[in-house]
């Protein structure tokens, strides 16, 4: 564990404070979290296949905390198609995608967007699931179609694209 981050934990809670921010999370009451030395332990009753699935959601849910109080996450996004275009509005998002009116976005809190050039976003933010879900909602705006390309994509995803009608 990072030497810049502290770790409350009570029953069924763990906050993480870092130098990015504190986050909290609730987590089920039969794991059990533990700090020694720098290091957490989660420690599962039973083997039981419920017990094992928590074991791993808690410790999984424990380590983004840290990664994101620490380092913090980002999710990159691409525009492709002729006039689709993102500018930010101060703190808000507003994107030209084909409509008849601009679609904007409103950040919310703990999330800022970065707009390097007009055809990529950057979502950044401390909560992992938070920056997934501001850049899901984005791309749903206008997600990839698989005849010309044009829409949102996701850094590095691949499009399947189909072939068009045969005359």
């Amino acid at each position: 564990m990072p030497e810049a981050v502290t770790v409350e934990i009570a029953p069924g809670l763990v906050a993480v404070k870092g130098p990015k921010g504190a986050l909290a999370q609730a987590l089920s009451t039969d794991m059990k979290v533990e700090q020694s030395d720098g290091t957490l332990t989660v420690e599962r009753p039973t083997n039981r296949g419920e017990h094992r699935a928590l074991h791993g959601l808690t410790r999984s849910l424990i380590a983004n905390m840290v990664e994101g109080v620490t380092d913090g996450f980002e999710k990159r996004l691409e525009i492709q198609g002729v006039g689709y275009r993102a500018q930010l509005k101060g703190k808000n998002l507003e994107l030209a995608l084909g409509y008849s009116h601009p679609v904007s976005i409103d950040a919310p809190d703990g999330i800022e967007f970065e707009v390097p050039q007009p055809t990529e976003i950057i979502v950044r933010g401390i909560d992992k699931q938070l920056v997934g879900q501001v850049a899901a909602d984005i791309r749903k705006r206008r997600p990839p179609e698989p005849y010309k390309g044009k829409g949102i994509r996701y850094r590095g995803e691949h499009v399947a694209r189909k072939v068009g009608k045969r005359a």
